[in-house]
């Protein structure tokens, strides 16, 4: 599907950059920092998963391969001459997010206050990640208001952060190793 033998092509040396219809756009375009957002957030996910093994590696390594998913879906216009057939995020996948979520949440003590990103080190990386995917989530609803979005895309994003959250309290040891927030807690010395 892809083949690169040659990393740099200096077409972007004068601040363009071209989307998945071939069109040459700002790499400060909202498009592009969108599905940009979209891969740091895969980034920090791969630094979580160097703290996780068995089936929560393997779900993380899913979700990065839809993240790649979304990046591809963002960087094809949705009205784009190429967009027939373009690759795109599916009900599926926010589906299957829906049910790991419910899934993990099931053996989850609800909770009893705001949690700070933090536990374990593939918690405190899920929660960045988490945030990471918000901002990207911004974007694409930024870029919404101007052009037309896969609205399956914004859906994923915005599961996507709730399932980070949990998977989070998952890894700490099914919420008990959880950071909890102690409101005006600091306030007094």
């Amino acid at each position: 599907m892809v083949k690169l033998d040659k990393i740099y092509t200096r077409g972007g040396d004068k601040g363009k950059t071209s989307l998945g219809d071939g069109r040459r756009v700002a790499k400060h375009d909202t498009r592009v920092a969108a599905y940009g957002t979209s891969d740091e957030a895969n980034a920090v996910i791969g630094m979580a998963r160097l703290h996780t093994t068995g089936d929560d590696d393997a779900t993380l390594a899913r979700i990065q391969n839809d993240l790649f998913d979304l990046g591809a879906d963002l960087c094809t216009p949705y009205d784009g001459r190429k967009a027939s057939g373009a690759l795109r995020i599916t009900a599926d996948q926010v589906q299957r997010l829906e049910d790991e979520i419910d899934a993990m949440n099931a053996d989850l003590a609800p909770l009893t206050s705001f949690i700070l990103p933090g536990g374990s080190p593939a918690a405190a990386n899920l929660h960045l990640a988490r945030t990471v995917i918000r901002r990207a989530e911004r974007l694409m609803t930024e870029l919404a208001g101007d052009e037309e979005v896969n609205p399956e895309a914004v859906k994923y994003a915005n599961r996507l952060s709730d399932h980070l959250f949990v998977m989070a309290r998952w890894l700490n040891d099914r919420g008990a190793n959880d950071v909890l927030w102690a409101p005006g807690g600091t306030q007094n010395g």
